[in-house]
C-alpha cells in the first residue's frame, strides 16, 4: 500500500506543476486519507514537490491499536491538541519557501481560509478544486478489495437478520441490530445510519427508523452499508412479512426488480453517466411512476458514501473501468409503502465479465 499511496501523491504533484502551484495543502479528510492513509482524526496534509507533511494532533493513541496507520514515507508533524492542524501546515509551507500554493476551499470555511492566508505570509493560494475528488474516482485494485469485503460483511449481517423472529420488533431497534452485527463481522462500523421502514414507511428515500413495528403482511424494507479500512458500500432490498405476498406487493417487486436490472446492465466504461439512470426510470415510468423531484439512480461510492460520478438524469460525463456505483431505484406508495432494491458494483468492461456485484444478498421477495 506505501506504493500506492506514493503514486497518488505524484499524481497529485503532476496535477500541481500542470497548474503553476508549488505545493497542496489537503484539508478535507477523506483526501487526506486517501494521500497517506491516515483515518479521519483532524490532519492536515502539506504536499509540496519534495516532501510530504502530515500536521496531525499529538494525542492520537499509538499505532499499535490499528487505528492511525500512516505510510511511513510521510512525515508527521505533531499538532498540539485543540490546534488547528491547517495552520500548522501553513506555518510549515511558508518555513518551506513555497511560493504558490493550492487549497481545497471547497473544505476551508472562510475564516479558516482567512487564517492559512494570514500564517502563510509572502504565500499565493488558489483553489485545488476537487482535485483529489476526481483523482479518487478511479479506484485501484486495493480499493477494491476493501469494497468487497466491506460489502460480504453487510450482506452477512443482512442474512443472518432475516433468519430471526421479525414480527414484533420496531424498526429502530432492528437498524441498531444491523449496525451491530456489521461491527462484530469487522467492519470499522455502519457506512452510514441504517435505514429499516416497514408497512407504509418501506421504500421511502432515507427514512428514519421510528417505534413502529413490523407486523404480518408488511413489506420491510432495509438500506445498509459497512465501511472496512475506511471504504463504504450501500445496498437495499424489500422482503415481506409472514404469509404470501398481496398480488400488489409481488407486482410491485418485480417492476421495481426489473428497473433496477436495467440499471445494472447499463453499466460500462465510456457510458454516459445518464443511461443507467434512464434505463431504470423508463421501465418505472412506462407502469405509471413519475416523481416530481427525482432522486438519482445511483452515485459513486468508496471513502465517502456519496462521491462523483452521480448517476441522475441530467448526467452528461462517461463512465470509467473500475468505478464502484450504486444503483438503486424505488417506488413508495403514499400510506401503502414500496419497494426499494440497491447494489454497489464496480464498472468493468464486457471482456472483464461486465458490472462486478459487490452485493450478493438475494433479491428476490422473500416472504419472512
Amino acid at each position: 500500500m506505501s506504493d500506492a499511496y506514493a503514486g497518488r501523491r505524484e499524481r497529485l504533484r503532476e496535477h500541481c506543476s500542470a497548474t503553476g502551484a508549488d505545493a497542496a495543502l489537503i484539508t478535507r479528510a477523506a483526501n487526506v486519507r486517501y494521500l497517506t492513509g491516515c483515518p479521519p482524526c483532524g490532519a492536515t496534509l502539506l504536499l509540496t514537490r519534495e516532501r510530504a507533511l502530515l500536521a496531525l494532533p499529538d494525542d492520537l493513541p499509538p499505532d499499535d491499536t490499528g487505528e492511525h496507520l500512516i505510510v511511513e514515507d510521510v512525515t508527521r508533524v505533531p499538532v498540539a491538541a485543540g490546534a488547528d492542524t491547517a495552520l500548522a501546515a501553513a506555518a510549515a509551507a511558508a518555513k518551506l519557501r513555497v511560493t504558490d500554493l493550492a487549497v481545497e476551499e471547497h473544505d476551508l470555511t472562510v475564516s479558516r481560509h482567512r487564517a492559512v492566508a494570514g500564517l502563510a505570509e509572502g504565500v499565493r493560494l488558489a483553489d485545488l478544486a476537487q482535485a483529489v475528488e476526481r483523482l479518487r474516482v478511479v479506484k485501484d485494485e486495493h480499493e477494491i478489495a476493501d469494497l468487497r469485503i466491506a460489502a460480504e460483511i453487510a450482506d452477512q449481517a443482512l442474512g443472518e437478520l432475516l433468519e430471526s423472529i421479525l414480527v414484533g420488533r420496531t424498526e429502530r431497534h432492528l437498524a441498531m441490530e444491523l449496525e451491530r452485527r456489521m461491527i462484530d463481522h469487522g467492519a470499522d462500523r455502519a457506512a452510514f445510519p441504517v435505514s429499516v421502514g416497514t408497512g407504509s414507511h418501506s421504500g421511502q428515500q432515507a427514512h428514519q427508523p421510528t417505534d413502529r413495528r413490523v407486523e404480518e403482511g408488511d413489506f420491510l424494507t432495509v438500506v445498509l452499508g459497512a465501511q472496512y479500512r475506511g471504504y463504504g458500500v450501500s445496498t437495499a432490498r424489500t422482503f415481506v412479512i409472514g404469509a404470501a405476498p398481496a398480488p400488489w406487493q409481488v407486482e410491485l417487486h418485480r417492476l421495481v426488480f426489473r428497473a433496477q436490472r436495467a440499471g445494472r446492465e447499463a453499466l460500462g466504461p465510456g457510458v454516459e453517466q445518464y443511461v443507467p439512470d434512464q434505463a431504470a426510470r423508463e421501465i418505472l415510468q412506462a407502469a405509471g411512476h413519475t416523481e416530481s423531484s427525482p432522486h438519482p439512480v445511483g452515485h459513486g461510492i468508496g471513502l465517502e458514501i456519496r462521491e462523483a460520478p452521480r448517476l441522475g438524469p441530467s448526467d452528461m460525463g462517461k463512465l470509467d473501468s473500475r468505478v464502484p456505483v450504486t444503483v438503486g431505484p424505488g417506488v413508495h406508495l403514499p400510506g401503502r409503502g414500496g419497494v426499494r432494491i440497491e447494489d454497489t458494483l464496480v464498472v468493468r468492461p464486457l471482456e472483464e465479465g461486465g458490472p462486478e456485484l459487490l452485493t450478493i444478498t438475494t433479491k428476490e421477495l422473500l416472504a419472512l
